[in-house]
């Protein structure tokens, strides 16, 4: 009988820095291989290397290209790693912008840091740089939705849509015989760019996320929400900002604004894209057609509709027009990027409106500004706010704990054993009872850096 370890060493506990690292005598793969967000004491996890011998890793497994997915990617290889990198094409094209965008952020976060002195490091250094992410890119290798592929003797792979962002999957694993489903982030059933997500059939251990798995999203009209917002910052003459992740989250958003527009329900408001990364993945849309359900007469008539901006000074000329107007700027969770510029000059105006969508992690800006932050920090920095917050919890790209349920509920075997992952500890307790419950399924919360035997 073989034995194989499994090493929780992300997601577990928390919902960022997704990371299992699966350890045979046969095979050693990494499913996932991302940063933490959010908590400071996870943060500098970020700068300290893994807990086993990355040396031996001979694939890596991406369910998606969101960085707390494929962030620690280049420290990865840094510290050995020198095998494959596996995803479906637009994962991999999705991944290598947000990893480039990040190292890009990285350096001019250490370089202001060094010529301010806010840093405790001295010199600040960036986590990783963009030579790093020059020497990840050649070990990626597409794999086909739905494909089978030979790892070894006794394991083969394959990667199945489930919605969430484009060329998102989980991914299922067949080691000795015994199926192995890694959820990653499941989408939802109901979204206006992509399609349901398919479902597992058969898993013997399943590793499932459970982001809301305490919470059922609310039946906003966030068409209606948005137009009202709309309508008060144009009376107000001031300013929506609206902190969008660069991948889903901005598109939907640019897709419900111009559908507004050509309904006559909203006037002819100024709209700023300001995310690099987010125009990149825009032409990712372009490029993977079969990915979503855009058509591409609707694409370039929201592209259109916007103005997409790229620079820096591009950035204060638009702080500086007059004109009420609305910026969708990365990144979702205040942790970084353009919106920090905005909010820092504009947040303190109570004409100005914040806009959160979706999930705010534990400590981010975002989810003080949810409690009722009077200040954040930014730049070292304590900057006042006294924008008013608003929060669309319907845009989140998760399931919810109904979704979740009913994307597991699919499975026909009773599995071994459910780990809940990708989640904080008071929802995966609710979605535990949830599960035993609705399916009398055996659950297990896994601690970080836990490591579970499993006999195959």
């Amino acid at each position: 009988m073989r034995k194989l370890q499994v090493h929780f060493l992300g997601a577990s506990g928390t919902v960022t820095g997704s990371k299992f690292y699966l350890h045979t005598d046969e095979i050693k793969i990494l499913v996932d291989c991302g940063v933490f967000q959010g908590i400071k004491e996870l943060r500098q996890q970020n700068r300290e290397s893994l807990p086993i011998n990355v040396a031996e890793v001979e694939y890596v497994l991406l369910t998606h290209g969101h960085l707390d997915h494929c962030g620690y990617l280049p420290l990865l290889v840094k510290q050995g790693f020198k095998g494959t990198i596996l995803g479906t094409a637009p994962t991999l094209e999705i991944a290598k912008i947000i990893l480039e965008d990040s190292a890009k952020i990285h350096e001019e976060e250490a370089e202001r840091a060094n010529k301010e002195g806010y840093s405790k490091h001295d010199p600040a250094l960036p986590l990783y740089t963009q030579e790093d992410v020059v020497a990840t890119l050649p070990l990626f290798k597409s794999i086909d939705e739905g494909e089978k592929i030979q790892l070894s003797e006794h394991c083969t792979v394959s990667f199945h849509f489930n919605g969430h962002i484009i060329g998102s999957t989980y991914i299922e694993i067949d080691l000795f015989g015994k199926i192995l489903v890694f959820s990653g982030d499941v989408g939802r059933q109901h979204d206006d760019l992509l399609d349901p997500p398919k479902k597992p059939q058969w898993a013997d251990y399943l590793f499932v996320e459970s982001t809301y798995g305490d919470k059922l999203h609310p039946q906003e009209d966030v068409e209606g929400i948005l137009k009202n917002l709309i309508d008060r910052t144009i009376r107000e003459r001031g300013i929506l900002i609206i902190p969008s992740f660069a991948v889903e989250r901005l598109q939907s958003l640019m897709y419900f604004l111009w559908r507004l527009y050509s309904k006559n329900k909203i006037p002819n408001i100024p709209i700023f894209v300001d995310s690099p990364m987010g125009i990149n993945v825009l032409e990712v849309f372009a490029q993977f057609p079969d990915w979503h359900k855009l058509s591409m007469a609707d694409y370039h008539n929201m592209c259109s509709h916007v103005t997409l901006v790229s620079s820096y000074r591009e950035t204060w000329e638009t702080i500086d027009d007059p004109r009420p107007k609305i910026v969708i700027a990365g990144s979702g969770m205040v942790t970084g990027g353009r919106v920090l510029t905005y909010i820092k000059q504009l947040g303190d105006l109570r004409s100005s409106t914040i806009l959160l969508v979706g999930f705010q992690a534990e400590e981010t800006r975002g989810r003080r500004l949810l409690e009722g932050a009077a200040e954040l920090k930014m730049f070292g920095k304590y900057v006042p706010i006294n924008a008013k917050i608003e929060h669309l919890e319907s845009l989140s790209a998760h399931a919810d704990q109904a979704e979740l349920l009913q994307w597991m509920g699919s499975i026909k075997n009773i599995p071994e054993k459910v780990f809940l992952i990708h989640g904080e500890k008071p929802s995966m307790e609710v979605y535990k009872t949830k599960i035993q419950e609705k399916f009398g399924w055996h659950c297990q919360i896994p601690e970080l850096r836990e490591v579970v035997e499993i006999m195959l």
